[in-house]
């Protein structure tokens, strides 16, 4: 073990619990991953021994039910202690004692549900919240004000899940949530509970719903059984559905800081034996699931203030995977304990690989949320974009081939490098061709901005994963038919990539530069038009605003802006839109480039005519699929194959995704 990380390996203790370290794994839905009985599935188990096998210290799942009629939802959704006591008994006794197997400790995450921020599509019955109000989401859906004896229904369904989960061997609970704006949360800040009876009113009527939940709790479970609560410290709403930025200033609507540790403080003394802390609410969704514009460690001012008024230990997340911010956190005292979600997707052997001083080998999280909480938002199960494996680790694993084979890719972007490891991984002999002078594709442009260090440090780990797995790798080397049937190998990958579009300007005497060519260092001037808001676009846009300090006007012909291309998860589109507003980027939707003179622009829209001084016209109007190279192939050699942005151009999960699907089974 290197020596600099030992403190993340020291043992700690939640209330009389002894965890081997200090790495939890923060909670998160586990949608997918219960049976129609709200017992976990098989999936489930196999999904959390897996991160208990990496050396994760402490287990959180994710929100389980703690009632299913009150608020109801579409099942099987999540999964549900109440539901059918003894299906769950079955499911979760063998979850913890595989966890337990493995030195790890877990606790059972209950709900109370999710108020105004319920996603439609899984009500079934009314929706309900701490008083009338319209949904998050869908402002035509109204919420209907709980009954006192309801939510009393609820407190009594805490007491009996924590029961059902003691019975099943977790090592504790976690109550969901004083945090993001979920049902409990709503009940303790004034904006959302306008109750009369002994459940709104003053702070204390405000906070009594979570410390009855305690108190239930330890009088069926004993004093000793632990009890955390998922905790918000601020909550970051600037208006309803409309989120704070970090540094921006503005009037707190929801739970400010002052507020928020003075709850911290009356809960604690409540009995909470633990805060898992971080801030925001779905009003501002981005804080609690940070895309990657966030800085890392972005609720670590807020979690060393927690620690400064309460005695009982604090868990803390938002982007804590890099070990040397870890370390340096406890060393400061600003946690106790670093909670890790999406990375321990990503790579559920994090610890492990950080106790072995092998941090080359850690896959990372790209903050993209395109394979877990954007999935899930569409009804999809919880998985990665980065690891297709995640919730199906033992359906979905890779398995040596029968026979080895001569596999030959071509392309060293992500769907190459991936259909390269995975064949490597599974006993074939690869050899990769990339006409660049280096791995990555259209990625290495992509990943300039420093928002986007995450796919730089992806590339990374897959020019180490190739090294690692002797895959021979032809730089600076042009692919074309005749070369690719001299090499008469089984299986040939076409994964080549694409292209950047061109925008016509009307054949005038002026040139414009695609965004990739500006990323990669094209000089530019100091005002500048960006025609695009998609994803590529917007960054770009945002890159030059933010980075570069230039003054940027953004052309959109659709109405909005981050309409085209694959659906961009919530989080991401709202952050990224925010931040173009608060670098004072002028977005221009429903227009298009008419005619342009020299620096002069003039655009076209429903409103008429303007006109623009510009330096520099930068254009991301999409990709064109390179796939030329397969239509010579198909016909004249066997087992050919077309991946990635070459076959249809999307996003970085499905490049991936399709490529170890592939590769899987060649």
């Amino acid at each position: 073990m290197n020596k600099k990380y030992q403190e993340l390996f020291s043992p700690y203790q939640i209330g009389k619990l002894e965890i081997k370290n200090r790495f939890n794994m923060a909670p998160m839905g586990p949608f997918g991953m219960s049976d129609e009985h709200g017992a976990f599935n098989q999936k489930a188990i196999e999904y959390y021994v897996e991160r208990a096998k990496g050396g994760t210290g402490l287990i959180t799942t994710g929100i389980c039910y703690v009632e299913n009629e009150i608020e109801k939802c579409a099942m099987p959704s999540l999964p549900s202690p109440t539901q059918s006591k003894f299906s769950f008994l079955y499911s979760a006794k063998r979850l913890t004692e595989r966890v337990h197997a493995h030195g790890s400790k877990i606790f059972l995450q209950l709900t109370a549900g999710f108020g105004r921020v319920a996603l439609p599509l899984l009500l079934e019955g009314e929706a309900v919240a701490p008083s009338k109000t319209k949904n998050r989401f869908n402002p035509d859906l109204e919420h209907r004000e709980l009954t006192t004896e309801e939510v009393e229904t609820m407190v009594k369904k805490f007491a009996e899940s924590a029961a059902i989960a003691k019975m099943a061997g977790f090592d504790g609970v976690e109550i969901h949530a004083v945090h993001e704006g979920y049902l409990l949360d709503q009940f303790t800040m004034e904006i959302f509970n306008q109750r009369t009876d002994k459940y709104g009113g003053d702070f204390e009527s405000r906070m009594r719903f979570p410390v009855e939940i305690l108190q239930a709790i330890k009088n069926q479970c004993g004093e000793d059984y632990p009890v955390s609560l998922r905790y918000s410290v601020k909550s970051y709403i600037k208006n309803i559905r409309k989120g704070g930025l970090p540094g921006e200033d503005f009037e707190e609507k929801g739970r400010d800081l002052k507020e928020g540790l003075k709850a911290a403080k009356y809960l604690e003394e409540a009995g909470y034996d633990a805060f898992n802390a971080d801030a925001g609410s779905y009003d501002s969704w981005y804080w609690n699931h940070p895309p990657m514009y966030f800085e890392d460690g972005m609720y670590l001012d807020l979690s060393q203030k927690l620690k400064e008024v309460v005695d009982v230990p604090v868990i803390v997340a938002g982007r804590m995977d890099n070990p040397d911010l870890a370390v340096e956190a406890l060393k400061e005292e600003k946690a106790d304990m670093i909670g890790l979600g999406r990375p321990l997707l990503a790579d559920p052997e994090l610890p492990n690989k950080i106790k072995n001083d092998d941090l080359k080998s850690i896959r990372p999280c790209l903050s993209c949320h395109d394979g877990c909480m954007g999935r899930v938002a569409e009804g999809g199960p919880v998985s990665c974009a980065v690891n297709p494996q995640v919730g199906r680790e033992k359906i979905y694993n890779l398995e040596p081939a029968l026979e080895s084979k001569d596999v030959l890719v071509i392309g060293g972007g992500l769907a190459g490098m991936e259909a390269a490891r995975v064949c490597a991984e599974r006993g074939h002999n690869v050899k990769l061709v990339e006409k660049a002078d280096q791995l990555g594709g259209n990625i290495i442009p992509g990943s300039v901005p420093e928002f986007k260090k995450d796919d730089r440090k992806l590339v990374k780990w897959y020019e180490n994963e190739l090294a690692k797995k002797d895959i021979t790798v032809n730089l600076n080397t042009e692919a074309d038919k005749e070369m690719i049937k001299k090499q008469e190998a089984d299986s040939v990958i076409l994964a080549t990539g694409s292209e950047p579009k061109n925008l016509n300007l009307n054949n005038q005497n002026n040139s414009s530069l695609t965004a990739s060519e500006v990323l990669l260092g094209a000089e530019t001037g100091e005002k500048l038009m960006v025609v695009g808001g998609g994803l590529v676009g917007c960054e770009t846009a945002l890159w030059l605003a933010q980075e570069k300090d230039k003054e940027v006007i953004l052309i959109e012909q659709l109405e909005e802006i981050l309409e085209s291309g694959p659906e961009l998860p919530f989080m991401n589109e709202d952050m990224l839109t925010d931040l173009l507003a608060y670098h004072e980027v002028e977005i221009i939707t429903g227009a298009q480039i008419e005619k342009v003179n020299d620096k002069e622009v003039i655009i076209k829209s429903d409103q008429g005519k303007e006109k623009k001084k510009v330096d520099n016209i930068i254009t991301a109007i999409g990709y064109s699929s390179n796939d030329s190279l397969y239509h010579e192939l198909q016909s004249e050699i066997n087992n050919v194959h077309l991946l990635g942005d070459a076959k249809k151009v999307e996003n970085i999960m499905y490049a991936i995704w399709d490529a170890y699907e592939l590769a899987r089974t060649i």
